[in-house]
């Protein structure tokens, strides 16, 4: 097989889905511009990256495939992949779906959850989710209601009189004859049961909540579900919350002990320890792409600004995951301010280490970047370390192709700049 196939990437993209479940970082959906045109992703292809051995791999998925969508919600439970919401050319969705990830011929098939109890949130994409005790539990967003769905937790951004079109009637419930359809921001609470497969809506007991968003980001540190920054109306913001996902309060704004990063939206937030999450990325408030990673201690209130973070890699509406020790995966999103110039999207993953590796995985870097001078003696090792010893060989072999790939490609575009400079 030719290093070009071996070495392969997932395809540029944003407002995809990702989660890591045992040694494998999934991908599916989102969007990629082409000639100014948005093109969805295959909805029928899910890639694998295999976190020990570096490479990537496309598997075709079968079932009822979800339609190709950017800015849905995508978690894992119990080795499940469960999509919900998101935006295609035909509007917003709230259909779940879910696939087997642990499958043992490598078949993936999706299925549409259609036998529920209780009602699901109106359609809407952009939103996040909390995963506790086997639920999913959604937050915000920006979709459409109709005229008596219209609740506190709604913030109108604008409104129009419409017969929708069959397949929108058939993806949403809304009646065929005129009315008045309200689309805006959310910040209402939903819960999915993977259990019973039912959908309710807690009583929120106390606290204020914050105000209906979209393009914000959320995190689960015990029992507790954080949200931060996002987007209304023109506004971006920068302030973090928590919902109490036992005894369903909100905290309030949280005040902070010193700096505060930037407002925000397309950013994500990652628990990295049990009183800790990771904050990078996003499009500040004036519209600029940022490539600022920053710590929060839950404890002491306490941002943090990492120093060593490259200047170089803004994104946003990209993925971040925890991987097997606790180094940050961000996968995709885009290098430019979506809402002007949406041609930056990106498929390199940027990998943010956030604690002192093992001295077993550093002994394994060690190796794979020195094979060809260890050669003669590392087929000495014994199997089950020979194998380890394999693959981080093969990882630091893709990483090797693909910087010279990406130098090559980068050294093309400047020529080409500079001859039409010229």
């Amino acid at each position: 097989m030719a290093d070009s196939q071996l070495f392969c990437v997932a395809e540029e993209r944003s407002g995809h889905c990702a989660v890591v479940d045992g040694n494998f970082l999934y991908v599916w959906g989102g969007y990629v511009s082409i000639e100014d045109n948005e093109v969805y992703l295959p909805n029928d292809e899910i890639w694998t990256y295999d976190i020990d051995s570096g490479l990537w791999t496309m598997h075709l998925m079968e079932g009822e495939l979800p339609t190709s969508m950017s800015g849905s919600c995508g978690a894992c439970i119990n080795g499940k992949l469960y999509v919900f919401g998101g935006y295609d050319d035909k509007g917003y969705s709230n259909r779940l779906y879910f696939v087997n990830l642990r499958t043992r011929d490598g078949t993936y098939v999706w299925e549409k959850i259609t036998n529920f109890e209780g009602q699901p949130p109106t359609p809407r994409d952009k939103l996040s989710c909390w995963v506790y005790k086997d639920r999913l539990i959604y937050f915000g967003g920006y979709g459409c209601r109709r005229h008596n769905e219209l609740q506190d937790c709604f913030d109108v951004h604008d409104a129009s009189w419409v017969r929708p079109p069959e397949l929108f009637i058939a993806q949403t419930g809304f009646c065929m004859t005129e009315e008045q359809i309200f689309w805006g921001w959310h910040n209402d609470v939903h819960i999915f049961d993977t259990k019973t497969h039912s959908w309710l809506q807690p009583e929120i007991k106390g606290g204020i909540p914050p105000q209906p968003r979209a393009a914000h980001t959320c995190a689960v540190l015990g029992n507790k579900g954080y949200i931060f920054g996002g987007r209304v109306l023109q506004t971006r913001m920068n302030d973090l919350h928590y919902l109490n996902l036992d005894t369903w309060t909100w905290s309030g704004r949280i005040p902070i002990n010193g700096e505060n990063p930037k407002h925000r939206s397309w950013h994500t937030l990652t628990p990295i320890a049990d009183d800790t999450l990771f904050l990078f990325g996003g499009l500040s408030a004036d519209n600029i792409p940022l490539s600022d990673g920053w710590i929060h201690n839950v404890i002491t209130n306490c941002w943090k600004q990492l120093t060593h973070l490259p200047k170089t890699k803004p994104r946003l509406w990209h993925t971040a995951c925890l991987g097997k020790e606790n180094e940050i995966m961000v996968f995709g999103g885009s290098k430019d301010d979506l809402l002007s110039l949406d041609t930056g999207h990106c498929n390199d993953l940027l990998i943010f280490q956030t604690q002192p590796y093992s001295l077993l995985r550093l002994c394994l870097d060690c190796i794979g970047k020195n094979a060809i001078i260890l050669e003669s003696q590392i087929s000495l090792l014994p199997p089950k370390l020979l194998q380890q010893v394999l693959k981080k060989i093969t990882f630091w072999t893709a990483a090797n192709h693909r910087e010279e790939q990406r130098a090559q490609k980068e050294e093309t575009e400047n020529k080409y700049q500079w001859i039409s400079s010229n």
